[in-house]
């Protein structure tokens, strides 16, 4: 069975007092920091309107694609 032992980490009462107040001040920073949550509305703003073709512009797209069959 896994304990505490087999992740490796250095305790930090094994550690000098720099390198201990380092990674205290690490962990919490990283918990201020906020993630950001991807909604509805910023999914509609990233989305790119493609620009309107008409029949004359799809006949010679489809004539490139085709390889002007």
């Amino acid at each position: 069975m896994a304990n505490l032992d087999d992740l490796n980490y250095k305790s930090i009462t094994d550690m000098d007092v720099d390198e201990a107040l380092e990674t205290i001040r690490q962990i919490r920073l990283s918990r201020r920091i906020p993630v950001k949550k991807v909604t509805k509305s910023t999914m509609k703003k990233k989305k790119k309107m493609a620009p309107k073709v008409d029949a004359n512009q799809a006949a010679e797209l489809l004539k490139i694609l085709t390889g002007g069959k």
